[in-house]
This record gives C-alpha cells, structure tokens and sequence, in this order.
C-alpha cells in the first residue's frame, strides 16, 4: 500500500506483499498471550511504508458493512475462490459483516485478479491512477482511511504464478486491507510475515483480526490507548475462534 501528499484526513497507503484463503487448523492455544499482544501491536501499529502515509500508528478499521466486488482480468477465472473467502471472512470475524455485489460502484472493496502481465498496468490506472507510478511489490492493497475509519480498500491479486503466491496474495493482501496493514518477521503464525510460508487465514491472525473488530478497539486509537483493553479482548477474541 502506498500513496503520498494526501490531505490530513486521509490515509492511503498500498501494502505490497506475498499473500492466501481459508483457515488454518492449529490450536488456538499453540501461541500465548504475550505473543498475541505483540502480533496485534506489530500488525494493527505501523505500515510497511511509512513515508507514504498519515499518522501510521492508529487503528485503521471499517465501521461498516464491507462490500466486494470481484475484478476477475485473469484468463483463469478465480472469482469463486476469491468470493469463497469473502465468505469464509464473514464467519470468523466478529463485529464484521462483508457481502459481494454485482455493482462495482456499490463495492468498498474491489479485488483485482490479474495475470502478471497485466499487474503494473492495472495498479497504475485502477489504484495509483498514474500511469507512470513506480509499482512495487509481488502483488498489493491500498486504503484509503480517515479519523472515522477505513473508507475504501483496494486490492490486485497475481493469479498465473502459481497456487501459493495466489492463495497467499488472496489472504493477506484482503486481510491487510481490513486494517493490519503491517508486516513483521517475527510473526512466525501468521501470513502477516514475507518470511513466513503461511498461505492460509491462520489461526493467530483470526484471533488479531477479531481483536482489531472488537467494538472497544475504535478508528483513530494509539497504541496507548489500546495497551489497557487488549488482554481482555485478546481473551474474548481467543474464545471467539475455535
């Protein structure tokens, strides 16, 4: 995610990444408290750009319903794949409600599936709407945020390199543009890690996602002001996911 010389209201940032869809079965008590304390500070505080955002360190969430819309540009057609984790999103997240439309200008959240070919083109029209933007990244998420929440995401998915990059694309590139925009190698259970060979919704970034959803964690929080709530949500958020 990366944008610059944005008003102050608004932050736009492109995560570009690795990313991938559905759960992962691990025990929920196979990390601790500590960990997950630290893996929500890491991901939800911060960007992989920095220089390219405003006020990075704050909660960056949707307060309402999210909407995708499915750019299918692949000559592999992944639309069912991307809406199967759409889905799968709506029942492990708590405090979060997704649904898909046929309208893409009734959509929050457009995914792009393209072919590598297709990647600098597409991100230079559709997301830096520039068609000489450097492009960075494997593939990528950009969100558009203000002091009231995440306004806007957009996300482009590489579908012709291969099942791991795609389904890794898929998780973490959706997942980061509900919020966690971090990414941080000592994250060794979650997909939030270039590192990692994660390429699924694992069990730990379930647990970071339904913390982030929580309603007492609210748009525009420091890292302060969530230090004092987060062993009680993290708790709340580890029974939630089984």
């Amino acid at each position: 995610m990366r944008f610059r010389n944005l008003p102050a209201l608004l932050l736009s940032l492109l995560i570009p990444a690795l990313v991938a869809a559905g759960p992962v079965r691990a025990a929920n008590d196979s990390f601790s408290t500590e960990e997950i304390l630290k893996g929500f500070e890491k991901t939800v505080f911060g960007l992989e750009y920095r220089s390219w955002s405003w006020r990075p360190y704050l909660v960056k969430k949707f307060t309402q319903p999210v909407t995708f819309y499915v750019h299918n540009l692949s000559r592999r057609d992944r639309t069912r794949v991307v809406h199967r984790f759409v889905r799968e999103i709506d029942r492990r997240i708590g405090g979060l409600k997704t649904s898909i439309t046929n309208d893409p200008a009734a959509a929050n959240f457009e995914v792009f599936v393209v072919d590598r070919a297709q990647y600098v083109p597409v991100v230079q029209r559709d997301i830096y709407k520039n068609n000489r933007a450097k492009v960075p990244g494997r593939c990528l998420v950009r969100v558009v945020s203000g002091r009231n929440g995440i306004k806007r995401s957009a996300a482009v998915i590489v579908s012709d390199e291969g099942e791991f990059l795609f389904n890794r694309c898929l998780v973490e590139e959706i997942l980061q543009g509900l919020g966690p925009m971090n990414d941080n190698r000592d994250l060794t259970h979650s997909v939030f890690n270039d590192a990692s060979r994660h390429s699924r919704f694992t069990i730990f970034d379930q647990i970071i996602l339904n913390m982030l959803y929580d309603p007492r964690i609210r748009p525009g929080m420091s890292m302060k002001q969530t230090k004092p709530l987060l062993p009680l949500v993290a708790r709340d958020a580890r029974r939630r996911v089984r």
